[in-house]
């Protein structure tokens, strides 16, 4: 059997097995911009991230995903929307800088994450997508990076990164609890921390714990 490999094979393999109809459907899942999957387009190569990602998610076979080798499922490997769990992209977005007044909770996208890693991870009825904007929480988190968020998770834990509500704006810090005090620290060392204390405390929320991020490669 001839290798089948190259963007627009790859394409159609997604097609036929039900996991893309559109390039900004693929960008989606991925969790990437449109550009990416335009530029992978261009040079006529996936990278095996993608491969690996959507095989591990789907069920498929990588091999026949990349070459169209072999067969497109292994033995017992049927996959059915139950074994997977939408969470929401809300419109809000995470500050990592000087302050994001996007703080909406319009569904602007939903993502797919396979039903047994997220069940693993925490609450996923309680879970939502944000952007990060601003570089204070480099190089851990980078502007553009897609931002998991277990709402369900606000107890604070040494060392756990937070979405945390300060009045009107949503911020993504590494969250340090004092006796009497909220000590928000960035992982940027221009960035220095941000100390709450007495009244100050009753205008600032931890929204969720980020366990996970997906970032797009430029």
């Amino acid at each position: 059997m001839i290798s089948r490999e190259g963007f627009e094979f790859f394409f159609d393999r997604l097609q036929r097995a039900g996991v893309a109809e559109s390039q900004s459907e693929l960008a989606r899942l991925l969790g990437l911009g449109r550009a990416a999957v335009s530029l992978a387009k261009r040079k006529n190569k996936i990278p095996d991230r993608w491969v690996l990602d959507i095989a591990q998610r789907y069920g498929l076979n990588p091999v026949w995903l990349k070459s169209g080798l072999g067969e497109a499922r292994a033995a017992g490997a049927g996959v059915d929307a139950a074994e997977f769990v939408s969470v929401p992209k809300v419109a809000a977005r995470l500050s990592a800088g000087g302050g994001s007044f996007e703080t909406g909770g319009e569904v602007e996208d939903r993502f797919s994450f396979r039903s047994d890693w997220i069940h693993s991870k925490g609450a996923p009825e309680r879970m939502v997508l944000m952007e990060v904007v601003g570089n204070s929480m480099e190089p851990e988190l980078k502007e553009g990076d897609l931002a998991l968020i277990d709402e369900s998770k606000q107890n604070v834990l040494a060392g756990g990164v937070y979405a945390v509500g300060v009045e009107d704006t949503v911020m993504v810090k590494r969250v340090e609890k004092r006796p009497g005090a909220l000590v928000l620290h960035s992982d940027n060392p221009d960035y220095s921390p941000i100390v709450f204390s007495g009244q100050e405390l009753e205008a600032v929320r931890i929204v969720g714990k980020v366990i996970w991020i997906g970032r797009e490669y430029r």
